[in-house]
């Protein structure tokens, strides 16, 4: 009984920690698909996503709920600025747009540690107490986790499929040169899968603030499992991150819970390098052609 206890409650934490790597593995598949620009400041927007949190919660009093939405609005602002000004001249241009992001990153971190400091900083809980469904108690603070996630996740499906502009977007990631010829302004295309994509981001970071601390080096990992998300869906697959950041969740809960940490890196980067010899274009990318 103890034993079905803990695997419950691991595939349960598993699933909460993959819908994390999938905001942020959608919002980085996002980025690559319209710009062609590997983003490694993406990590640095989920770093900023937890300090405009952190921000609005305990020195303005604002509702959780109400600093999560705000931080998204102030990262695809940000986002849709940076990409104006800084990244431009650099889409579809792969190496340059790289290096660009990788300088952009240095310089929001620098910026987050003359501002905040070195020291981590801790948000006051958001929500007290549990919920208990049969063998898997879940504290309040991560249910904030799990709903936020399904509601962005769903709302963004909604934006995608079924807006004019969220087809306009689809369609400069599936072809760009055919998406302008078909009327669809390109240019304004741009900065807004940029900030939308860096906006994912800054919500997993916002909702993972009042379960960590915050400080501005905490966007490496993230950044990390992003990469390792995109690489096991395949990179430019919705469906394929969606898949692969519930299985890299789980396993990592599963391995942690009844082995060690270590362990659980182990297997996650184990697991990477069979997708690359076995399926190098991930579980459900395409191959270019």
């Amino acid at each position: 009984m103890q034993t079905s206890s803990l695997v419950a409650q691991a595939l349960v934490n598993g699933v909460i920690i993959g819908l994390l790597y999938l905001l942020m593995a959608i919002g980085f598949t996002l980025v690559f698909g319209v710009m062609r620009i590997v983003n490694f400041a993406h990590g640095e927007f989920y770093m900023l996503g937890a300090f405009f949190a952190y921000l609005l919660v305990s020195r303005f009093q604002l509702p959780f709920v109400a600093a999560v939405g705000a931080a998204f609005v102030l990262a695809v602002v940000l986002g849709w600025v940076i990409e104006e000004l800084v990244l431009k001249p650099f889409r579809h241009d792969e190496l340059n747009g790289m290096i660009a992001t990788i300088g952009l990153a240095m310089i929001l971190q620098a910026v987050a540690l003359m501002a905040f400091g070195p020291d981590p900083q801790f948000m006051p809980s958001v929500a007290d107490g549990s919920v208990t469904l049969g063998a898997v108690s879940l504290p309040m603070s991560r249910l904030y986790v799990v709903g936020f996630s399904v509601a962005v996740l769903l709302t963004l499906y909604v934006f995608l499929g079924h807006t004019r502009t969220g087809r306009a977007l689809r369609a400069v990631v599936q072809d760009t040169e055919i998406a302008t010829a078909q009327g669809v302004r390109a240019r304004l295309m741009y900065p807004l899968g940029f900030g939308i994509g860096v906006g994912l981001a800054a919500i997993a970071g916002a909702l993972m603030a009042p379960l960590f601390s915050v400080s501005p080096f905490i966007g490496a990992t993230p950044l990390l499992k992003a990469f390792i998300v995109v690489i096991l869906g395949g990179l430019g697959s919705i469906p394929g991150a969606a898949l692969a950041s519930l299985l890299l969740g789980v396993t990592e809960s599963a391995a942690s819970t009844f082995i060690s940490n270590s362990i659980a890196e182990i297997l996650i980067f184990a697991l990477v390098m069979a997708m690359l010899v076995i399926r190098p274009t991930g579980l459900l990318g395409r191959a270019e052609t």
